[in-house]
């Protein structure tokens, strides 16, 4: 196998194979550790009742029982269902009989440092399925192949005169024999040296195919086992009250009066650890109260008499820096902190404008608001660590575990329960440090829960941002020129990002209309915050694509033309363009969901509706998407009639998960649009609760949300996980643009025709 992703932590670029071994009771397992683990122990606990431990693995039982497991965590984005059809289709497996493992994390000790047995582990960030592809084709393809052999060798004949089918094997006189009943003796035979053929895509079964997601049931009937459900007898329970300035100091606290609870155990000042990147460590000084419940602990928080030392941070407020950011995008003598991208010569081309056109987009701050609030059940013995958390990336919690205890990288365990959402929030691993610490602290194990509260005022946020968007257009309507200056604080402050990459959170050099301008140029203001920052789902699309899809309409609202007619008119003829660092942007497929969403809407009677229609499309890695919206005001009241979305990721692996990834990110967006700000005053997050942070209600979203999946069997798969998120608001947005400006231009006439009658 050819090389293909680099490991986290490591730094190679590594050749995997598959491995093949044998299990108890005739199992079949088929794995992808590193080459370097070639001899190392098969996780026993693969080899017995427990599927404790697994890795990415297929087993086969006597049976006739498949097990599989998926290696990346899976945050609702589905992967848990995706990536082990991915196996089942290769292997011929009769989905039917087969059972989902979660994997924890997979680490063996290569000279006291980390071998990642597993190779990538990582969800929630859209590319678990393009990653995983090639990998897992090939571990489902090979223990086919082992199949094969096994049977060929029961009955006399070749293999090649023999096939698979839906947890078979085929004879050429129809003969059939069950996996199960093959396992043990494919288990014995050598694997081949050289990578085995895959299956022709017009075989696929489950490739393609519709599929509910394996946890489903478990979760609506309330048997799904998240982190935060976690407990074990002799666990303890930590909450923390944290210093409200995220660079603060404890001055002095007081404790007796929780101390005297029965039940608390105690209470333990915390503090951030020197020189460490946001996120690997405590994320402000704080006061843990460790007791026999939840409900003490809580009890006994409140009690305590806490006294914090602000740090610069107290001069701080989010109005400020909007303004800050806003004379810094209006000074044109201002130079950028970075220029992202500077095509042709804007300033020349400027000159030789028929129309010019400037608005500025203001973005707020805001929170991951996860369902599943930050949360970690640490147990650390004298040379063994277990933890139960949510990350969504086990391997970056590992470094954090192993710099707190100093153990060796086998001696860390982790496990990786389904995740109530995570839209990079979870890539950090705070909590993951204040649980370890704890958890040390006492000697005992500890369960570290955030209320809603903590989880809000001590976030890593998304920044604000202020976006001035200037164009100039020639006497056909052409777009001359592009000049977009973007002021935000960046998401990589404080994480170890050299200063002249501090813009790659905050703006891509490839998004739209960069290609399609002669002459575009894209700049970058850095903010000062001390207000945390961190990874946030859609990011830098999805800011970006508000401003430049609510400028392009505006743009036809200037031209007083139809704002499809403007999008189709700066894609031109379907093309492909050369992106900066690799890839191409296909301007065809992104025409194709445009006219897609138009047709569905009845784009047609733009003109003529009484409510607002709104359109949008952008690009996202490889893939394409747009939406368009349609709204309605009753007096004041919003109302989003229709949405329908069309996306194009290449060829689709779960149909079913991918339309509930276009319904979520969807209605994630709408509601950020519609509810969401986080403000701070005086260095102090405001909003607490879902009722200051409040996420949009049903009656808010739409009934339905309509969405059109363009077929890809002829290109290989691209994520999905947020592609839905970065057109819905300036849909929407125009669409409420739209309305606003018929309902102006009707109001009269109708109050004419009132006054008439």
């Amino acid at each position: 196998m050819s090389d293909k992703h680099s490991l986290a932590n490591d730094g190679q670029s590594r050749r995997r194979f598959l491995k093949v071994l044998a299990g108890t009771a005739g199992a079949l397992i088929v794995g992808i550790p590193l080459v370097e683990a070639a001899d190392a122990p098969f996780p026993l606990s693969m080899l017995g009742d427990t599927l404790y431990g697994l890795g990415v693995y297929v087993r086969i039982d006597a049976d006739g029982k498949v097990l599989i497991g998926a290696r990346d965590p899976d945050t609702g984005t589905g992967v848990a269902t995706a990536l082990p059809r991915i196996i089942a289709e290769e292997l011929d497996a009769d989905w039917t009989q087969v059972t989902v493992i979660g994997l924890g994390l997979g680490v063996e000790n290569s000279s006291d440092q980390p071998r990642w047995t597993y190779g990538r582990q990582i969800g929630g960030t859209g590319d678990s399925i393009p990653a995983a592809w090639n990998d897992l084709r090939q571990a489902g393809a090979l223990a086919r192949w082992l199949l094969l052999q096994a049977a060929a060798r029961q009955w006399g004949l070749p293999a090649e005169r023999l096939h698979t089918d839906n947890g078979q094997v085929v004879s050429p006189d129809g003969r059939r024999l069950g996996f199960g009943s093959l396992a043990q003796a494919a288990a014995k035979i050598a694997p081949p040296q050289q990578a085995v053929p895959t299956k022709a895509p017009n075989l696929y079964r489950l490739i393609g195919q519709p599929a509910g997601d394996v946890d489903a049931y478990a979760m609506v009937t309330g048997q799904a086992q998240f982190a935060i459900d976690q407990n074990r007898s002799d666990a303890l329970v930590a909450v923390l009250l944290r210093c409200p300035w995220p660079d603060g100091t404890l001055d002095s606290f007081d404790a007796t009066e929780a101390k005297a609870i029965k039940g608390v155990v105690d209470v333990i000042a915390l503090k951030p650890e020197a020189n460490q990147p946001l996120g690997a460590t405590v994320y402000a000084p704080a006061v843990a109260v460790v007791a026999e419940s939840t409900w003490l602990a809580l009890q006994a928080r409140a009690k305590l008499k806490v006294s914090w030392k602000p740090g610069t941070s107290q001069g701080e407020n989010s109005a400020a820096l909007e303004q800050q950011a806003t004379d810094l995008i209006n000074n044109k003598d201002q130079e950028p902190t970075a220029r992202v991208r500077d095509d042709g010569d804007v300033v020349a081309a400027n000159k030789k404008a028929a129309r010019r056109l400037e608005a500025v987009y203001v973005q707020p701050w805001l929170a991951h608001a996860t369902a599943e609030p930050m949360n970690c059940m640490a147990r650390i013995d004298n040379d063994h660590a277990t933890l139960i958390v949510p990350t969504q990336a086990p391997q970056r919690a590992w470094a954090v575990v192993q710099r707190l205890t100093g153990f060796k990288p086998e001696q860390i365990e982790i496990q990786v329960p389904r995740i109530g959402g995570g839209y990079g929030r979870r890539l950090d691993h705070d909590y993951v440090a204040e649980a370890v610490m704890l958890a040390k602290a006492v000697k005992k194990p500890v369960r570290l829960f955030w209320t809603r509260d903590d989880d809000l005022t001590h976030d890593y946020y998304r920044s604000a941002s202020v976006t001035k968007i200037s164009a100039a257009l020639d006497h056909k309507r052409g777009i001359l020129t592009w000049n977009q200056r973007v002021a935000s604080a960046s998401a990589l402050v404080g994480r170890g990002a050299q200063d002249q990459r501090l813009w790659t959170s905050e703006v891509d050099p490839n998004q739209l209309p960069a290609g399609l301008v002669p002459n575009y140029r894209s700049d970058w203001y850095g903010l000062t915050s001390s207000i945390p920052r961190g990874p946030a789902r859609g990011m830098p699309q999805l800011s970006n694509a508000f401003a430049v899809e609510s400028f392009v309409d505006e743009m036809a609202h200037m031209l007083k033309e139809n704002p499809l007619d403007t999008r189709l008119r700066l894609l031109g003829e379907p093309r492909e363009i050369p992106l900066q660092g690799g890839g191409t942007l296909d301007t065809g497929r992104l025409i194709n969901v445009l006219k897609l969403v138009a047709d569905r809407i009845d784009w047609s009677r733009w003109l003529r509706t009484f409510n607002g229609l709104g359109i949008a499309s952008w690009y996202v890695n490889g893939a394409y998407v747009a939406h368009a919206v349609e709204a309605s005001l009753q007096g004041q009241k919003l109302n989003i009639e229709r949405v329908v979305c069309a996306v194009d990721v290449g060829r689709v692996i779960n149909p079913m998960g991918l339309e509930g990834q276009i319904i979520g990110a969807t209605n994630d967006a709408l509601s950020t649009a519609l509810n969401q700000a986080i403000t701070y005053k005086d260095g102090q997050i405001q909003q607490r609760n879902f009722k200051e942070y409040a996420l949009a209600s049903m009656a808010q979203l739409p009934d339905n949300i309509e969405t059109i999946i363009v077929p890809g069997e002829d290109r290989p798969p691209t994520g999905a996980s947020f592609l839905a998120m970065p057109t819905a608001a300036p849909a929407l947005a125009n669409a409420v643009f739209r309305v606003s400006a018929v309902r102006v231009r009707r109001l009269p006439l109708m109050k004419e025709l009132l006054r008439m009658l």
